[in-house]
């Protein structure tokens, strides 16, 4: 029987993983098994890390929303609440960015809120 030697497929596989690992400092850019072990492991990282993202992000609008929210004298939850109240859906990405590049705008959300809440 005939030894195969895995031919083009072989090489091309070593060549897409030794591609993806070049940055890496070492052996783990260099040899097969090393780089094979580093991908994997910076593909985990980086599938969870996309999720943490979102985490992160919604966690910041939350405190820049509610630091503009104290400064116009009500809280995060019940300037969340009186919006829902009022029909006003905006996101919590938009609020964030009203808060810190339009006050004039957000203070009138605010307002809008408050008298909201209230009734």
């Amino acid at each position: 029987m005939a030894r195969v030697t895995r031919g083009a497929g072989r090489k091309n596989r070593r060549r897409k993983l030794l591609k993806a690992s070049s940055g890496f400092r070492g052996t783990k850019s260099k040899l097969f098994h090393s780089a094979k072990e580093s991908v994997d492991r910076a593909l985990r990282f980086a599938a969870r890390d996309r999720r943490v993202r979102k985490r992160d992000f919604r966690s910041l609008w939350i405190v820049r929303i509610s630091a503009a929210a104290k400064l116009n004298g009500i809280s995060y939850s019940r300037l969340m609440h009186g919006l829902k109240q009022s029909g006003i859906e905006l996101d919590r990405k938009v609020l964030a960015e009203l808060a810190v590049n339009d006050p004039a705008m957000f203070a009138k959300l605010a307002e809008t809120a408050k008298q909201a809440a209230a009734a």
